[in-house]
C-alpha cells in the first residue's frame, strides 16, 4: 500500500469534514482511482472535534480502519491545533494545510514542524462567497493545489456535479461553493 495517499482531516462538527473527504474521494473515482473516505466520531455534537479519512490509490484499496500515519492532514479548524494532535502519525516529510489567516512559517515554527506547511483563509472565503463559515469546500482547492493529488479541473468539474446534484434548486450555493474552491486554489501558500 505504499502507493496509496492517505489524508487526515480535522474539523469541528459542522464544519463539512466529512463532506469534503467524500468529495475528494468521489472525484478520485470519477479520474479512474480507486478511494476510501469515511468519518470517525460518536455521540459527537456540533461544534466538537471530529477526523474524516481518505485513502487513494492506483489500486485496489484492501485496508479498512482509520488512517494512523497520514501523508496529508487538513485542519478545518485552527483551534483545535491547541487541543488535539494534528500531526499524530504524520511524517517528516508529511504535508499540513491549516484553515487560518496566519502564514506557514508561523504554524512550521509553532508545531515544530520539519514538512510542508501551507495555509488558506478558508473560513474568510467561505464567508465571502457562500455566506456561512463553511471552510471544507475552500479545502478542497487548498488541498489540490498544495499536493497536486487529483487534477484541479477534473476535481472541480466532479465537485461541480455533485453541488448540482444535491443543491439543484439553489445555484446560488452552487455558484457560491464552486468559487470559494477556485479562490482557494488560488490564495493558499506555502
Amino acid at each position: 500500500m505504499t502507493d496509496t495517499i492517505e489524508i487526515r482531516w480535522h474539523g469541528r462538527g459542522g464544519q463539512g469534514a466529512k463532506t469534503a473527504a467524500l468529495l475528494v474521494a468521489d472525484a478520485a473515482i470519477a479520474t479512474g482511482k480507486m478511494a476510501q473516505a469515511f468519518p470517525e466520531y460518536g455521540p459527537e455534537r456540533m461544534g466538537a472535534p471530529v477526523k474524516a479519512f481518505n485513502r487513494i490509490s492506483e489500486q485496489e484499496i484492501r485496508v479498512h480502519c482509520a488512517v494512523e500515519h497520514p501523508g496529508i492532514v487538513l485542519v478545518l479548524d485552527e483551534t483545535l491545533i491547541d487541543s488535539v494532535n494534528v500531526l499524530e502519525g504524520v511524517p517528516d516529510n508529511g504535508t499540513i494545510i491549516i484553515n487560518t489567516e496566519q502564514k506557514p512559517e508561523d504554524y512550521q515554527k509553532k508545531l515544530n514542524f520539519k514538512g510542508s506547511v501551507f495555509t488558506v483563509n478558508a473560513s474568510g472565503i467561505a464567508r465571502k462567497n457562500i455566506g456561512l463559515n463553511k471552510p471544507n469546500t475552500p479545502m478542497l482547492g487548498a488541498l489540490i493545489k498544495a499536493t497536486g493529488i487529483l487534477d484541479y479541473a477534473k476535481m472541480l468539474e466532479d465537485t461541480t456535479h455533485k453541488l448540482q446534484k444535491k443543491f439543484k434548486n439553489k445555484p446560488e450555493v452552487i455558484e457560491g461553493n464552486v468559487k470559494a474552491i477556485q479562490d482557494a486554489y488560488e490564495e493558499v501558500t506555502r
